[in-house]
Parts: C-alpha cells; sequence; structure tokens
C-alpha cells in the first residue's frame, strides 16, 4: 500500500524574517558590494575581515553552493569535510610553515602543540590520501569541501571581498600519470564553466600565475567588474585571456596592448578589470614528493599527480553585486536572488481579503517551484517596494483591495519602474519567463 506524504508550505513572511536594512550608506563601506550588503542586511561586521552571515545573506550562499556541489558532484567529485584546524607537522613537511608567510595564524594548544587555521588544504588531504591509497586501483581521486577558511591578511578591506575569514569550495584530484592530470584539470575546467554559465554571471578564464600553491599550469576565473582589483586581456572573438602582467614586457603600458591581434589569431584584445573568484592549479608532484606520498606501479614506485581546484562562496556573493546593480540597490542575476518572487501585500491590517488572496498566491506560486517572500509587515507600499529593490527580489507582485477589485494582480520586475495588471495564468506564465 502506497502512503500518500503531503509536504506542508512553510509560509516565510517578511514580518517575520530578520532582515534589517539600512536607508543610508555605512561610512566603514569603500565599493559598492560592501555598502549594499550591509544597507540590505545580508552581513554585520564582527572585527576587522570577520563577519556575521544574516538569514539573506546565508540564503543567498546556500544557492552558490548547491549550484558548486551540483556540477561538482556530475564531474565525479566527492565531498569530505576536514578540518579548519590543521597540525603544523604537516605543513613544516611541505616547507611552507615558514614560506606561507605571515597570513597563516598559528597557535599552541594547551600541550605547546603547534597549529594553524587553515588557509587551504593541500597538506591535509594530501595526508589523508597517502594514508588510504595503496593501489593504482583506487585512482584516479577527486575530493572536494564547501568549508570556512582564514587568512590573516594584513588590510582587510572591500566586505566580505577581501576578508580574513571566507567560506571556500576547495577540491583536489589524485592521477598515476601527467596525462590523467590534464584530464582532471580539464574536466574540472569544464565543471567551472558550467558553474559560472549556471551563476549567470559575466566572467573570464584566463592564464594566471602559481603563485604561494605552486605547481605548473594554472587559470584564474574572474568576474568581469569596474571595481576588480587584477586588470585582464582578451580577446573580443574567442576564449582567449590573460592576467594583464603575464603579457606585458618590463615598462611596457597596460594600454598599449588595446587593439592588438590576438595571440591566438582571432580577434583583437580588450582590457577590463576583474575580480578574481575562482582558479586552478595543476600541482604535479610538488606536495605528493614533499610528503612521500607514493605508490607502486611495476616494480616502480610513482609519486601521485595532484591538481586543486577553488571557488571563493563568499566572494561570489560580492562579485555578483558589485556586476548587477543600480542606484536603487541590488539586481541578482536569477540564480542567486534570495526569493524569485515578493508578494506585496498592501494595508494588511485592513483587508482579510486581500491577505487571503496573498496566501493563497504564495502556495500557487510555491507550488510550481517559485521561491516567494510575502511582505506583510505593518509598512508603506512605498518602504517595502524600497527595501525589495534593495535587496534585489527579481520579481514584485502587489494585491490591494483595488486588485481583488478588478480581478487582476499588479505585476512588475525589479528593473522595470511601471507594473501592469495581470490576470493569474498571465502572471505564472510571466514569471517562468
Amino acid at each position: 500500500m502506497q502512503m500518500l506524504i503531503l509536504l506542508k508550505i512553510i509560509i516565510m513572511k517578511a514580518k517575520n524574517l530578520f532582515f534589517p536594512t539600512l536607508r543610508e550608506d555605512p561610512s566603514e563601506a569603500e565599493v559598492i558590494s560592501h555598502k549594499l550588503m550591509i544597507k540590505s542586511g545580508l552581513i554585520r561586521k564582527v572585527a576587522s575581515g570577520v563577519y556575521n552571515w544574516l538569514p539573506l545573506g546565508v540564503k543567498i550562499l546556500r544557492k552558490v553552493e548547491n549550484i558548486v556541489r551540483e556540477e561538482m558532484n556530475s564531474f565525479g567529485g566527492q565531498e569530505v569535510l576536514m578540518p579548519m584546524v590543521q597540525p603544523g607537522e604537516l605543513w613544516k613537511e611541505t616547507e611552507r610553515w615558514q614560506k606561507y608567510g605571515k597570513e597563516l595564524l598559528v597557535f599552541q594548544d594547551r600541550h605547546e602543540r603547534e597549529f594553524c587555521l587553515g588557509p587551504t588544504h593541500e597538506e591535509v588531504i594530501t595526508d589523508l590520501l597517502r594514508r588510504e591509497v595503496k593501489s593504482h586501483k583506487q585512482l584516479p581521486v577527486t575530493l572536494y569541501q564547501i568549508q570556512t577558511k582564514f587568512r590573516d591578511e594584513i588590510r582587510p578591506r572591500f566586505g566580505v571581498m577581501r576578508s580574513r575569514e571566507f567560506l571556500m569550495k576547495d577540491a583536489y584530484s589524485f592521477d598515476l600519470t601527467k596525462e590523467n592530470l590534464d584530464l582532471s584539470y580539464k574536466n574540472m575546467k569544464e565543471a567551472y564553466v558550467k558553474i559560472f554559465d549556471r551563476l549567470g554571471l559575466d566572467y573570464r578564464v584566463v592564464k594566471a600565475d602559481t603563485g604561494e600553491i605552486g605547481g605548473s599550469d594554472s587559470e584564474e576565473i574572474h568576474v568581469l567588474a569596474d571595481t576588480g582589483e587584477d586588470l585582464l586581456v582578451f580577446s573580443n572573438e574567442s576564449d582567449f585571456a590573460s592576467n594583464v602582467e603575464l603579457m606585458l614586457e618590463e615598462g611596457q603600458d597596460p594600454q598599449s596592448l588595446k587593439g592588438k591581434p590576438s595571440p591566438d589569431g582571432k580577434g583583437t584584445l580588450e582590457l577590463k578589470k576583474g575580480i578574481e573568484v575562482g582558479h586552478i592549479f595543476k600541482l604535479g608532484t610538488k606536495y605528493s614528493e614533499s610528503m612521500n606520498f607514493k605508490i607502486q606501479v611495476e616494480n616502480e614506485n610513482k609519486f601521485l599527480e595532484m591538481g586543486c581546484y577553488g571557488i571563493g562562496i563568499s566572494r561570489i556573493v560580492a562579485a555578483a553585486i558589485e556586476q548587477n546593480n543600480d542606484e536603487k540597490g541590488i539586481i541578482w542575476p536569477e540564480a542567486l536572488a534570495p526569493f524569485n518572487v515578493c508578494i506585496i501585500e498592501v494595508n494588511p491590517k485592513n483587508d482579510q481579503k486581500v491577505s487571503n488572496q496573498c496566501e493563497e498566491l504564495y502556495k500557487e506560486l510555491s507550488n510550481q517551484g517559485f521561491d516567494v517572500l510575502w511582505d506583510n509587515r505593518d509598512q508603506g507600499p512605498g518602504v517595502k517596494f524600497s527595501d525589495m529593490e534593495l535587496i534585489g527580489i527579481p520579481n514584485i507582485v502587489t494585491i490591494s483591495k483595488k486588485t481583488i477589485e478588478n480581478n487582476h494582480f499588479e505585476f512588475r520586475t525589479r528593473e522595470e519602474e511601471q507594473g501592469v495588471h495581470l490576470s493569474l495564468n498571465e502572471l505564472l506564465t510571466k514569471i517562468k519567463g
């Protein structure tokens, strides 16, 4: 006998939602994403470079996480969770305990053993795999996590764009040969393209320096924005893109590259600023050799070929805002909006019919798969519209005594000034796009 399970719709009402919005720009904020994240109630500062994420902010983080997780899983990655606190002896094996610099926050426990807060997890993941992988038949393997990192930035700024504590997806691949590493790297790059396509952001994959992580090949993913700290050069007709520093001779003006033929022979070069939100590396045997991770294959001991692949989950939120905003507030790409639709109830205390229709529409939209907020606060319509524009809800439906009398809904998108009158079917069609 089959059991019918009825899922109860949990109605999210703005009256019960903790989202403390502000009307004035916060004085400490330098860039637009920092201003809007504070004004819209996404974050609040705890200490320099350390933030509380409030309910709306967490909701957006989870949407980013879910897209990343789905693509990592479809690629064949397996999720793990490693500790934020890491033993110093692992970092000493790779000689990064001193080399990493003061961004590595170190401390001792009560037994005077040395630890650090993890800025990255190459040492921990290599130690895990060298204990468990004993045969080439267990390869290849790619593990990833979505977890908090800490880097003791000398000058945290721009809110969560350059904070000390941040949320990151880091993945690590282990292969037997360089050819297999090349394949893992290629597949991961394709997964990254799918992720950022789904996020709805204007981005470029650019050639980059390997930096402190080390290894051979390296590419960064940048969200294009005027406030970006990196200058990028890319073709206007192909996928060629690079950090401008890798294209310049000493003393050369970056602007001199503009309009020149692209190195791949397709189109000409353009310059734009970008915000780094992802980085992929071919590490080779850098960590497997320093940590003596090798397996026997046909009477030969082989060090494992590694790749590492990061995405800044919390930085993506800020980068998306830098790229998508206006004088009213945030304009989220559809995939990142905390809610797809807001129902604004006019004069909620005065007419039960209005409240009833708001509830009916809420349930209808929820059943259609939309994420809905019902603004039933005891505030005037102007305040409600301003708040919904500030936090970036893409679709706004207004229900009032007048709309009920005229048997329609008033609808407008986040970017439209004037609403239109629609029937229920027209409204659903409009929201579905």
